[in-house]
């Protein structure tokens, strides 16, 4: 075990995690000594008093009646706060003055833009406005095909404040993945832009709305917002109007909120949709809210006034988490386009202008970076950055030493792991304990995260199943379309009652930290032994040529095989030595069993559109089985190296 940081006594006095155990007598004493493990059994066993103290530490705008838990005993079933009423908008847009920063903007292309509060409840408003004069009312639909800016983060909360439902997708979808995912949820307004840079060229994606709106038969209103022309052509539009010409229409206009049930659905988020059509995964209001607010005070320290950022796109639940920072009275900080610009700089270039105090990214651009030998504590100035978080994929132990060495030496590492399926996180950082080089800290407040063997018992310090074990309010309120909640029992609880099973590997250690080994679907089993992908990506990866790595198991006649590819860095080449030199080290530092039985070169390696490798759809190839929906991946031609390869078949 080595502890790479530890917080200060100065940090853990002023955290706000201590402001909340001191703020009730019943946890008080865990503020003493900062026990962050009696603090998160008192959750767990005092969850009604968990969670109305939350309610009350936050001091959420609403009405928060007198239950908070109601049949706690069914997972899926309970309900919380049944009697409460609130907007989630309302809360996002809680009072601070309006000459304050709410939003800063940076594309890739175009200078800065920012948003004050005053300037953002004005826009809300308008838009609000807009949609309201289109039908649009509580329950609705609103559907964003929108790069990550200030327009998706007021689009959002216009629709939020009348009680309709946002869905978003980013814009470098094409049109059947959009149409996949917002023709299940029949949207009655659709707000598009004309485009988005990336990597130096402007896509326009005018032609790609027009075809979304035109498959979209409940539309009632198109808004499209200006982002690589001034004035974008709505030709071809029906019920169409520009962005500008609406805020104009409709400044001034009284920003009202439905007051609605805790329940109340917000965001319809998809899955991935590599296995098939996306699951249209419906999230309520309260819950988001309410965990949000959580994780953002609680576990990152998210204090009013400060900088929040995190790399994502509109498409990733990353950006839902990353809005409700507002809630907090932060400042959020939005970036578009290619992350890696300015050969890696350019995220940090951000962060060092903006003052950002969280800097959030993925496990894939850290490792890219340190790939790129981009070295920011030696060329920026980033002593405002008090945490740096990290999730997407596994941060491996090398991660942790890429950071405090080259990236932020003296800010608090947080790799997290959730998910879309809760729109928050399992497991993360707190500012009580240590970090530990290659671990996630803790489990959240709340959350009676733990590690099951296939015979539904508790183990520590080996490998199984990450389940959660009580109910907690992000669970999904349901999926779409779905009559009696078949699906959503058979995604989460169909391997234990009452349990829900993530679909993660993962390890719980001694010390109360966790290990994300990958997706259990992905797991492999070579001579019946599962091992998890992440623990062959750390060893490959370290490796200077090799850009990524992904791993599949293959049936043989005498069992399963390991197939290994490896994208190489430019101007490097597969080598008899390189292969060897990946053996061994596969063998020295993790198991023979972890060697491959192949190692393939791939000029690309197939990954959704926020950026995690598609194992699945590479074993689905080498099998010879189709891979159901291709538009889901980002990259859907890097399969046709797979199925194509002589090399890849059955022994």
């Amino acid at each position: 075990m080595s502890i790479v940081w530890s917080p200060d006594p100065a940090q853990r006095a002023s955290a706000r995690l201590t402001a909340f155990a001191r703020s009730d007598r019943r946890t008080e004493e865990y503020a003493e000594t900062f026990d962050y493990a009696g603090l998160h059994v008192w959750s767990l066993g005092h969850s009604d008093a968990f969670w109305s103290r939350l309610w009350d530490f936050f001091e959420i705008i609403g009405e928060k009646g007198g239950t908070v838990l109601a049949d706690g005993d069914k997972m899926p079933g309970a309900r919380w706060f049944p009697q409460a009423r609130l907007n989630f908008a309302q809360n996002l847009l809680r009072q601070r003055a309006a000459s304050e920063i709410a939003i800063v903007f940076q594309g890739e292309k175009r200078e800065r833009r920012t948003l004050t509060f005053g300037e953002l409840k004005r826009q809300v408003g308008a838009i609000a406005a807009y949609l309201r004069s289109a039908g649009v009312g509580p329950g609705d639909r609103v559907a964003g095909y929108l790069h990550n800016g200030p327009e998706a983060v007021v689009g959002m909360l216009a629709a939020a404040s009348l009680g309709a439902v946002w869905a978003s997708c980013s814009p470098d979808f094409g049109v059947a993945g959009v149409l996949d995912r917002f023709g299940q949820i029949g949207p009655k307004a659709l707000i598009a832009c004309d485009g988005y840079f990336y990597k130096g060229q402007a896509c326009d994606r005018l032609e790609q709305a027009r075809e979304i709106a035109a498959g979209l038969s409940a539309l009632r209103a198109v808004l499209v917002a200006p982002y690589i022309h001034d004035a974008p052509s709505l030709k071809g539009f029906a019920m169409a109007e520009l962005w500008p010409d609406v805020l104009a229409k409709h400044d001034g206009a009284p920003l009202d909120f439905a007051l609605l049930p805790f329940d109340h659905p917000l965001y319809v988020v998809f899955s991935s949709g590599t296995t098939g059509s996306p699951k249209c995964i419906v999230h309520g209001a309260g819950g988001c809210l309410l965990q949000h607010m959580k994780e953002h005070q609680l576990h990152c320290d998210v204090r009013p006034g400060d900088r929040v950022f995190f790399a994502t796109t509109t498409g990733w639940m990353m950006w839902n988490w990353l809005v409700s920072a507002l809630a907090s009275r932060a400042t959020i900080l939005l970036y578009d386009g290619f992350p890696m610009d300015r050969n890696g700089a350019a995220l940090f270039d951000l962060a060092e202008r903006e003052h950002a105090t969280l800097f959030g990214v993925s496990a894939g651009f850290l490792r890219a970076a340190q790939k790129l030998g981009v070295a920011p504590a030696r060329t920026h100035d980033l002593a405002s950055m008090r945490l740096l978080a990290s999730t997407g994929s596994p941060l491996s132990p090398e991660g942790f030493d890429y950071v405090y060495r080259d990236v932020a030496p003296n800010a608090q590492l947080a790799s997290m792991s959730g998910g879309t399926d809760i729109l928050s996180c399992f497991v993360l950082g707190n500012s009580w304990r240590p970090v530990i080089r290659g671990e996630i800290q803790g489990a959240g407040l709340g959350m009676a995260v733990e590690v099951w063997n296939d015979d539904g018992a508790r183990i520590v310090g080996a490998e199984g199943e990450l389940v959660c074990t009580q109910p907690f309010p992000s669970m999904p309120i349901e999926f779409w379309n779905d009559p009696g909640g078949e699906k959503y029992k058979s995604a989460y609880f169909s391997d234990f009652a009452n349990i829900w099973r993530h679909g993660d590997f993962a390890t719980e250690t001694p010390s109360g930290g966790f290990i994300i080994h990958g997706r259990s679907d992905a797991t492999l089993n070579p001579q019946g032994v599962r091992i998890g992908t992440a623990e062959i990506y750390r060893i490959v990866e370290a490796f200077m040529q090799v850009e990524e790595c992904l791993a599949v198991c293959q049936d043989a006649s005498d069992g399963q095989r390991i197939l290994l590819f490896v994208k190489l860095r430019a101007g490097e080449r597969m080598s008899s030595e390189l292969s060897a030199g990946i053996k061994h080290r596969l063998r020295e530092e993790a198991s023979p069993r972890h060697v491959p039985a192949a190692i393939i070169e791939a000029p690309e390696l197939p990954h959704t559109r926020s950026g995690k490798l598609v194992e699945l759809a590479v074993r689905d190839v080498v099998h010879g089985r189709p891979v159901k929906n291709r538009e889901a991946l980002a990259n859907p031609e890097s399969l046709d190296f797979f199925a194509q390869t002589p090399r890849l078949a059955p022994p």
